[in-house]
C-alpha cells in the first residue's frame, strides 16, 4: 500500500499579515503558527513523514528548541522565490526516502487549525483515487467581480464554484512531474490541471483557514483553542 507524506513549504515572509517577523514563526496561544501546524501531521496516524521547506536564510527555525517543533520533522534549506519553488524543491528531497507511487499531502504552513481528523478523512477519501485531490469548500456568497476602480463589473453565478483549501493530496511522482513542466502555478490542484488531470474536490472544514491578514491571528487562536 501506498505511503502518505506531508509537505510543508514555509520559505515566505507573509507581508500581508503586518507581523515583525515570517508570519509562520508569528505565536498563536503561546506557539509559533509553524508549530501548530507540523504537530497535526507528525500526530496523523496515516502520516508516515514529514517535511518542512524553509529558506536557505531562514534564521528563526533555529532559535525554535525540540519542544516546539517536532523532532519527527525533516527540515529541508531548499526553498525558493515562489510556493512552486518550494515545493518541486521539497519534493526532490523527498524521492530519497519517498517511493513515485507515495502520496504527498501540501500543506501550507498558514493553515495551523488543520487537525489529525482532517488529515485522515481527507486520506481515507482519496487513497483509491487514480488522481488525487484537494480540500475545498463550496462557494456560499454571492460572488463580485470588480473592474479596475472597485465597482461591480459582473456578478457571477457561484453553482459549481469551490474555494481551494490545503492539503492537497497526489502521487509524488505525478505531482513532480506536473510543477516541472508548468512551475507557474499557485497550487498543485494547478499543477495537476495543466498537466491534463481531474484532481477531486473534498469537502473541507471552514476552520482551516488560512492566516493571511492581521485580523485572522485572533480567529485561530479561537478555532486552535477549540481543537485542543
Amino acid at each position: 500500500m501506498s505511503r502518505c507524506h506531508a509537505l510543508i513549504p514555509a520559505a515566505g515572509v507573509g507581508a500581508r499579515a503586518g507581523a515583525a517577523i515570517p508570519k509562520q514563526y508569528a505565536e498563536i496561544n503561546g506557539l509559533p503558527m509553524l508549530a501548530h501546524t507540523l504537530r497535526a501531521f507528525v500526530a496523523a496516524p496515516a502520516i508516515a513523514s514529514v517535511h518542512l521547506v524553509i529558506s536557505p536564510e531562514d534564521e528563526w527555525l533555529g532559535s525554535l528548541g525540540k519542544q516546539v517543533i517536532p523532532e519527527q520533522v525533516r527540515v529541508h534549506r531548499s526553498g525558493g522565490i515562489t510556493r512552486a519553488d518550494s515545493v518541486a524543491n521539497g519534493l526532490r528531497a523527498m524521492a530519497a526516502e519517498a517511493a513515485a507511487g507515495d502520496w504527498v499531502l501540501v500543506h501550507d504552513a498558514a493553515r495551523p487549525c488543520i487537525t489529525p481528523v482532517m488529515i485522515g478523512a481527507m486520506i481515507k477519501e482519496l487513497q483509491n483515487d487514480a488522481v488525487g485531490g484537494l480540500l475545498a469548500l463550496p462557494v456560499a456568497e454571492t460572488v463580485k467581480r470588480a473592474d479596475s476602480s472597485q465597482r461591480v463589473a459582473q456578478t457571477l453565478p457561484r453553482d459549481g464554484l469551490w474555494l481551494a483549501q490545503t492539503p492537497q493530496m497526489f502521487r509524488l511522482g505525478m505531482l513532480a512531474e506536473a510543477y516541472a513542466r508548468f512551475p507557474e502555478v499557485t497550487d498543485e490542484a494547478g499543477a495537476m490541471e495543466h498537466a491534463g488531470h481531474v484532481p477531486r474536490l473534498v469537502t473541507g472544514d471552514a476552520r482551516n483557514i488560512k492566516v493571511t491578514y492581521p485580523a485572522d491571528f485572533a480567529l485561530a487562536a479561537l478555532y486552535l483553542k477549540d481543537n485542543s
